[in-house]
């Protein structure tokens, strides 16, 4: 590896570490050439996500998600140099001279942030799939082309089926800073279901509100998924096993928290401690719980 790639490969591990707390806390369990090539999925992730929230105007978003989908065409025509200022750019292409990545899952996962600018919204859950298979499932299948897989074609389902358990555990999590921006992304027909289309609690909630249903409702939902999505563990091995189990036992225990008191997420983002973070992690390393 040159200097050039390491370093490229230490920016985007810098990255991972200070944006990403739950995704650092699993890839720490990897070995070296996986976490490397983790990082840079996550830093190229991370990058289409700061495009779409950030504060530049729609078209200008637009733009910026057009040069990213130019840059993994770079990648794709092995027109990328270890001399390339992008440090991304380099460390993406390293890793897919390793490992087998499927870079039109990050074409997906700019499609979903398109819809984002785009500020579409979901009146069913069919049509919420479709988004979170964009921005949550494609992130299951970048990670599983890292890991490897005993049975990849039912492991890729399993993948995509526990991204959209995360995704759910964060749109539930995010409901306020959502609300408070502008956006909502639980379904149109469930909102409807539980009163809650004119507003769930933010100011004053109409009376025949229960916000509480639905969250719960939302909950039991991305619950059946991480038990259907967790079977991919045993596909994976040993340290990606307990790769995965620490992301997926992080996210679990916040889904735990905000079914214990739904109205937590009008308060703002649940989240855990740094300690029981680690503490997950280490049980999915030692082979021991991690929910």
């Amino acid at each position: 590896m040159s200097p050039q790639v390491a370093a490229a490969y230490r920016y985007c591990e810098a990255v991972t570490g200070s944006q990403a707390k739950n995704f650092s806390y699993g890839i720490r369990l990897l070995p070296l050439a996986k976490r490397q090539a983790m990082s840079a999925i996550y830093a190229l992730a991370r990058r289409i996500d700061d495009i779409g929230d950030g504060s530049w105007s729609d078209a200008r978003k637009f733009e910026e998600l057009g040069r990213t989908r130019g840059l993994l065409d770079q990648i794709r025509e092995g027109a990328v140099e270890p001399e390339d200022t992008d440090p991304v750019k380099v460390a993406l292409a390293h890793a897919c001279s390793v490992f087998p990545i499927p870079l039109d899952a990050f074409d997906e996962l700019i499609d979903g942030m398109e819809m984002d600018v785009r500020g579409t919204s979901y009146a069913t859950f069919e049509e919420l799939r479709l988004y979170c298979r964009c921005v949550a499932g494609t992130i299951g299948r970048l990670s599983l082309s890292v890991f490897g897989c005993t049975d990849p074609k039912r492991g890729a389902e399993y993948a995509d089926t526990l991204g959209l358990a995360l995704q759910l555990t964060n749109i539930l999590r995010d409901v306020r800073e959502d609300a408070l921006n502008g956006r909502v992304y639980l379904p149109a027909e469930d909102l409807a279901r539980y009163g809650c289309e004119q507003g769930f609690g933010l100011d004053t909630p109409p009376a025949e509100a229960d916000f509480r249903g639905l969250v719960l409702f939302e909950a039991r939902r991305a619950q059946g998924y991480f038990d259907e999505g967790l079977r991919l563990l045993p596909m994976l091995d040993r340290r990606s096993r307990a790769c995965v189990g620490a992301m997926a036992g992080i996210y679990h225990r916040v889904l735990e928290r905000i079914i214990a008191e739904p109205e937590a997420v009008l308060r703002g983002r649940v989240s855990l401690p740094g300690w029981e973070k680690a503490y997950v992690a280490l049980s999915g390393l030692v082979g021991g719980r991690t929910s």
